[in-house]
């Protein structure tokens, strides 16, 4: 006979254990080292943000064209005596820059824009070395979490060819008549930075949350702000390309106005690009070294980034989750003292202190975008006093 159990008895008290959930493929599987690559990759965004601001500042100094070989490993160390700088000074001698336009420079003055030039590819090798330390480290220890093989060899494949894009860059100033290097290459080189820059933060940012905590966070994403924010991104990315272009021909010392452009809404003569035989290029020129036209599309472009800037903050200020609100009143604020920043550029005709303020504005502002984009594709979760759902 049965024995009669009481009705406040615990269920399941006396009877057989029962076992423990155990969590699904996500939570079972190895992880690796996600701490340990998010700090190296942080390591790596701090060294590729110097080098932007580096190469910045050997743009504004002039500096860039002052070595005209590509030795990657050999290069790594500079004239040592005087017999190597008179042969180091001997190469820059036999380029278009010195012959056309520095004909009177002395070795003391050399060496100045030499040491600009070498650090900033100094500075390119010991990125490369501390990502092959720590992709290789990882990779030998098999600490790389799932799926991230492939993403973080994609960093090093850039770099790399980042170097290569430097100097085919380079080279375009050391031929011909040209004391500058193209600007359209100049561009590309910075464009790919930026790229860099941005796949190592938004790698960073995933790295920092669990793939438990991305995958519930993927489904609460507001798809609607992810869109307004990816175009930002964009338009962002756009702006970055037209002011290499007006740092490659010195366009921001030309129009030093503002609003207009030495009285003037659109530059005189702006489709105009002499051929150097009392003619001109064809129109399409224009686009990339006619000083006015460069400067004039930079400004436009960065009212229109201005605009649509507005438009993304006020949905994204009105979102359910405090942290995204806060990531996107971030964008909004750099947003503004970046417009600031350019408009005082201008002014100043682009002195090498406002410019390169102008620089990290820009650097700071496209990682801010990134985040405020990433919090809109996975928010997190707060509590209700923060007004979150």
């Amino acid at each position: 006979m049965a024995t009669k159990r009481s009705i406040f008895e615990e269920v399941g008290a006396g009877g057989p254990a029962v076992p423990t959930p155990k969590g699904g493929l996500i939570d079972g599987r190895g992880k690796g080292a996600r701490r340990g690559v998010r700090t190296w990759l942080l390591v790596i965004f701090a060294l590729v943000a110097l080098m932007i601001v580096v190469g910045g500042l050997t743009r504004l100094t002039d500096s860039g064209l002052s070595i005209t070989e590509w030795k990657p490993v050999t290069g790594a160390i500079p004239p040592l005596n005087a017999a190597d700088w008179a042969a180091e000074f001997a190469k820059y001698q036999a380029s278009p820059e010195f012959q056309l336009q520095n004909t009177a420079m002395t070795l003391d003055q050399f060496k100045s824009i030499f040491w600009w030039e070498w650090g900033h590819r100094q500075l390119g090798r010991v990125i490369g070395l501390v990502w092959a330390a720590g992709f290789f480290g990882f990779l030998i220890a098999k600490q790389i979490p799932p799926r991230w093989t492939k993403r973080l060899l994609g960093i090093g494949a850039l770099g790399g060819l980042q170097g290569a894009i430097g100097w085919w860059m380079v080279s375009s100033g050391l031929t011909g008549t040209m004391v500058d290097v193209a600007s359209y290459r100049l561009a590309t080189h910075l464009g790919l930075a930026f790229i860099i820059l941005g796949l190592i933060a938004w790698y960073a940012l995933l790295l920092g949350r669990t793939e438990t905590d991305l995958l519930v966070a993927r489904r609460a994403g507001e798809r609607k702000l992810v869109v307004k924010a990816t175009g930002l991104m964009h338009l962002m990315f756009l702006q970055i390309l037209l002011g290499a272009l007006v740092a490659g021909i010195d366009a921001g010392r030309a129009f030093p106005t503002w609003p207009d452009m030495n009285g003037q809404f659109f530059p005189a003569d702006a489709f105009y690009v002499p051929d150097g035989a009392g003619g001109s290029l064809p129109i399409w020129h224009a686009f990339f070294e006619n000083p006015g036209l460069v400067q004039f599309m930079h400004r436009i472009w960065g009212y229109l980034l201005f605009a649509y800037g507005i438009l993304v903050w006020l949905r994204g200020r009105a979102s359910a989750y405090g942290a995204t609100r806060r990531a996107f009143h971030a964008v909004m604020v750099v947003l503004l003292v970046q417009v600031a920043l350019g408009i005082f550029t201008a002014l100043t005709a682009a002195q090498p202190h406002v410019a390169i303020t102008h620089q990290i504005g820009a650097i700071l502002l496209w990682v801010l975008i990134i985040r405020a984009r990433h919090l809109a594709m996975y928010p997190q979760a707060g509590t209700i006093r923060e007004g979150n759902l």
